[in-house]
């Protein structure tokens, strides 16, 4: 397989309604879409990173410049033997997970449409047919429409809910979400908004039995999540601080986190988020699917990923309607109502293109060849 171009596009898509977290509110998201093209084949990734330089180091307009300079050009007509010898040719590269692991996920998708395999498939997954769907739900301007957005949410047949908290909506929304639904599967989400100052305070969370309590603390702090977590019943889970399956190996061996949430893009591709899912299913440690208001293109990757046989817990992978009017695949992904999304067997990532609205949303394009 020698790779002939590469085209990168921004696409620019309004949220159906904001999402909140401690590092702010998003009402749009600017996403790059990243197509390789070989032997008259396309495959298609998408770039995860943020707006801004908040949950890690990337934004959009540092993963285009890292892209077009640094990531395409070692890739580009080289003979791969396969999709796993993209990581090691952008490895040099110091950080930018997410730029590169958006061009490596649409090579893994190119192979898979060579092969004529889905991408599910491609990677190795396969442990389930339908993958169990939870939703993550931002802060919202008052408790009550809190209440009432995870009652629809529910109605709609997901089997987990997420809020994120941040100091000031923490312990006392926590309390009156249990009181009001004493019976789901609950967990929360700090992004790295406490330090080990807090630990007391986020021992009170032990008292609503949740399922886990998602990255309180430094984004780069393992050490301080280890001696959090040896004060908490409540399982923590590791997030921002996991790049890489030796941070999962770090991490599991200072008994930092009971669990791992494994993001596509925040790993830098298939290649690294198998290796990391492998690492953790040997050491007993869960793992599930996070999400990053990805579009249909990191969606359905997101899918396939969730086949491998360590995704145990219901993940971010939540129907394309909870964030955008129109997505830019056809069909949209959609949830059972019994909160699942089954799996395609379409060739690539299993989703068709539409290709008519992505250049009606696109604000710039590249080509690199």
């Amino acid at each position: 397989m020698k790779l002939e171009k590469v085209i990168l596009r921004q696409i620019r898509m309004p949220l159906v309604h904001f999402f909140e977290t401690s590092f702010g509110r998003t009402t749009a998201r600017d996403i790059i879409l990243v197509e390789v093209l070989a032997g008259g084949v396309s495959g298609w990734g998408e770039v995860t990173a943020g707006e801004n330089p908040f949950y890690n180091e990337e934004w959009t307009a540092s993963a285009w410049l890292i892209l077009r300079d640094y990531v395409a050009p070692p890739v580009l007509g080289r003979n791969l033997e396969s999709a796993q010898d993209v990581a090691p040719l952008v490895a040099h590269i110091r950080g930018h997970q997410m730029a590169r692991g958006g061009l490596e996920a649409a090579v893994w998708d190119l192979e898979a449409r060579q092969a004529g395999r889905p991408l599910w498939q491609h990677i190795g997954g396969g442990a389930r047919r339908e993958i169990p769907c939870g939703v993550s739900i931002g802060i919202q301007d008052s408790v009550p429409q809190l209440l009432d957005k995870i009652e629809r949410e529910l109605a709609e047949g997901y089997q987990r809910i997420k809020i994120k908290i941040k100091p000031g909506w923490d312990v006392d929304v926590v309390r009156q979400v249990r009181e009001r639904f004493p019976g789901i599967k609950l967990m929360a989400d700090a992004n790295s908004a406490y330090t080990l100052a807090d630990a007391e305070h986020l021992r009170r969370l032990d008292d609503f039995y949740l399922m886990m309590i998602e990255q309180p603390l430094s984004h780069d702090d393992i050490i301080d999540h280890a001696q959090l977590q040896s004060r908490l019943q409540t399982p923590i889970c590791l997030d921002e601080c996991i790049r890489s399956a030796h941070h999962a190996e770090q991490a599991i061996r200072l008994r930092a986190c009971g669990i791992i949430n494994i993001k596509l893009g925040r790993v830098g591709g298939f290649r690294e988020a198998r290796r990391l899912h492998d690492v953790a299913q040997a050491a007993g440690i869960p793992v599930w699917c996070g999400g990053m208001l990805e579009a249909g293109v990191g969606r359905a990757h997101n899918v396939a990923l969730a086949t491998l046989p360590n995704f145990v817990l219901p993940g971010d992978v939540s129907a394309s309607k909870r964030y955008w009017a129109r997505d830019i695949i056809s069909p949209p992904v959609e949830t059972t109502a019994q909160g699942t999304i089954a799996v395609r067997d379409e060739p690539g990532f299993g989703y068709e293109l539409d290709h008519e609205f992505i250049r009606r949303i696109t604000v710039r394009e590249e080509s690199i060849a």
